[in-house]
């Protein structure tokens, strides 16, 4: 190999160390939380409970994972906000949010922690889940301070998926993906 050829190789190492390990049409790697989980919600009280990833069969959903930071949110606030508007039927479908804990800034615990169970009270239809020891990440080689999108259909294959910002193109190729796959859901239903 010429220097040139080995050098671009060299280059592509950092990039492609921070790619995630999705697989189109593949379950996602199996992921246990146990410090927190899951969050549930009854008579306006929040409890804890364990939460594994192998759940997430018998609906399409959306799932993001996300950095306990406010920069990451804002990162695909646009994509949460086509979500909410899309008016998905919670029939065949489910929101999932996992907030990795582990990746926050320094003192903001309390605060993240907080804006989760007030999310959960506000959407009792969705999925929450803390990640306090950032499992998700690590097994699913995720970049750090930052939020990935993905979708998976009823049978918990990942069918899109996209590490940081999405663009406008983007978002309406995933409510566009969520529609058809609830679609086919409902469709085998019946």
């Amino acid at each position: 190999m010429t220097p040139k050829i080995v050098a671009v190789l060299l280059s592509l190492i950092p990039t492609l160390a921070l790619a995630n390990n999705f697989v189109i049409g593949q379950p996602l790697k199996p992921l246990s939380i146990a410090d927190k989980g899951e969050l549930l919600l009854s008579d306006d009280h929040i409890s804890y409970r364990p939460w594994e990833s192998q759940s997430l069969v018998g609906k399409v959903r959306i799932i993001q994972y996300i950095a306990g930071r406010s920069s990451a949110k804002k990162q695909n606030g646009d994509m949460i906000k086509a979500v909410k508007a899309a008016n998905l039927p919670t029939a065949d479908f489910q929101p999932v949010t996992i907030v990795n804990a582990d990746d926050e800034l320094f003192g903001t615990g309390l605060f993240v922690q907080g804006k989760i169970e007030k999310n959960q009270r506000k959407y009792p239809w969705a999925q929450f889940i803390i990640d306090n020891d950032g499992r998700g990440k690590a097994l699913w080689q995720l970049p750090p301070a930052t939020s990935t999108i993905i979708v998976t259909d009823e049978q918990g294959n990942v069918q899109w998926e996209k590490d940081g910002p999405m663009t406008d193109d983007q978002v309406n190729h995933v409510i566009q993906l969520l529609r058809e796959l609830i679609a086919k859901a409902a469709h085998s239903r019946s």
